[in-house]
């Protein structure tokens, strides 16, 4: 439980800003203060398993070090919000001037990092039927941060931000004009993580990069002089590569033939392409990656299988963009299988130096997407005054 006070003497605590990244089943979570040229970690943790039998809650000190583990029963993330925000009473003894939220999709009307007002709770409200597995959860947390930290200043920091650059060829879908007028269009995800690794280059990130967040969810984006100018999910974080538990991107036939002949509603076809499909469906019944790297030591074909198709979408991405920014400079993996999974990063880049994709052009970089909250908050705290 030590060491918070070394760290409170290096911070006005009235700078305090607490960042939330929040995931179907977890919670993460960090506090920063405005160090000498950078956000700073005073605490940070999460909780993970929300709502099962084995979830969790851990919260680190600045250095990592634990200050609290333990198991208990967190029904909901607003629940694991009440015991974060008790945690920074006994650690700390003040409250945050700012929460900072990571929201995956804000609709057709809200593409920029901003202050969360009545209006903009009115317009995600609106915008629910985009991603009515993603806006309602975001909706709930901030209800409940803003219940528990009044006096802050909320803002939400949407992860489809970033990809507001595409050019039309990529953003426009080839369906009628009046469903692009509606808000049908690719939107892209994973923003905030590629924001970060545009912050971690900074000068030194070259003219052509291709950045690919590997994870449960997985995606990939071009980008041209640190802008985005195409990305693999659309108008969801459904589409795209195939992924953990989502189907990606489907023959529009496959959706027909569900529809008529096995009489799928809307919720049941939905849960299917989220939570029943991609990694988990081709490995019969694993979606967690390392899990299936041994399964394959054990020459188990379902779990080759897998991750072939898994990998080998990736490479088939990244010969596309490589064609589209007519080159590449440098390769960036990140995300928990991106970072960790030298298998899946070897299906991913094997047999590409035809292109130009050389080993001295990959690199693996942890993503920062609570940093890239804080710093996204500071910069329009200080905005504001």
């Amino acid at each position: 439980m030590a060491g918070i006070g070394i760290v409170e003497g290096l911070t006005r605590k009235e700078d305090l800003i607490l960042v939330l990244n929040s995931g179907s089943s977890s919670l993460k979570f960090g506090i920063y203060y405005h160090g000498a040229t950078d956000e700073e970690p005073l605490l940070t943790g999460g909780a993970d398993c929300i709502g099962r039998s084995n979830d969790a809650l851990t919260i680190r000190a600045s250095d990592g070090k634990p200050l609290l583990q333990r198991g208990s029963i967190l029904e909901s993330q607003s629940d694991a919000l009440t015991a974060l925000a008790a945690a920074i009473q006994e650690h700390i003894h003040t409250v945050p001037v700012a929460v900072g939220h990571r929201v995956v999709h804000g609709g057709p009307k809200l593409r920029t990092h901003q202050l969360i007002t009545p209006q903009v709770l009115d317009q995600l409200h609106s915008a629910t039927h985009f991603a009515p597995l993603h806006i309602p959860l975001a909706l709930t947390l901030i209800a409940s941060a803003q219940s528990i930290f009044p006096s802050a200043a909320h803002y939400a920091c949407f992860d489809d931000a970033f990809h507001s650059t595409i050019p039309e060829v990529a953003s426009h879908l080839a369906l009628p004009q009046r469903f692009f007028e509606a808000g049908i269009r690719r939107y892209g995800f994973h923003g905030l993580s590629y924001e970060s690794l545009v912050h971690h280059f900074g000068a030194e990130l070259p003219e052509r990069a291709i950045f690919a967040h590997l994870g449960n969810g997985a995606s990939l984006c071009a980008l041209r002089s640190g802008v985005s100018v195409d990305t693999t999910m659309g108008l969801t974080p459904t589409g795209g590569i195939p992924m953990g538990t989502r189907s990606g991107d489907l023959d529009p036939g496959v959706f027909l033939y569900l529809l008529r002949n096995e009489k799928l509603s809307a919720d049941e076809l939905e849960d299917l392409l989220n939570h029943q499909s991609g990694i988990f469906a081709l490995s019969s019944g694993e979606s967690d990656v390392k899990a299936l790297e041994g399964r394959i030591r054990s020459n188990d074909p379902h779990a080759a299988l897998a991750l072939n198709v898994f990998g080998v979408s990736v490479r088939k991405v990244i010969g596309a963009f490589v064609a589209l920014l007519g080159g590449v400079d440098l390769l960036v993996f990140t995300g928990g299988i991106g970072e960790h999974s030298d298998h899946i990063r070897s299906l991913a880049a094997d047999g590409l130096e035809f292109l130009g994709l050389t080993a001295d052009k990959i690199q693996i970089v942890p993503t920062e997407e609570e940093l890239q909250i804080a710093r996204h908050c500071r910069r329009m705290m200080l905005k504001a005054r």
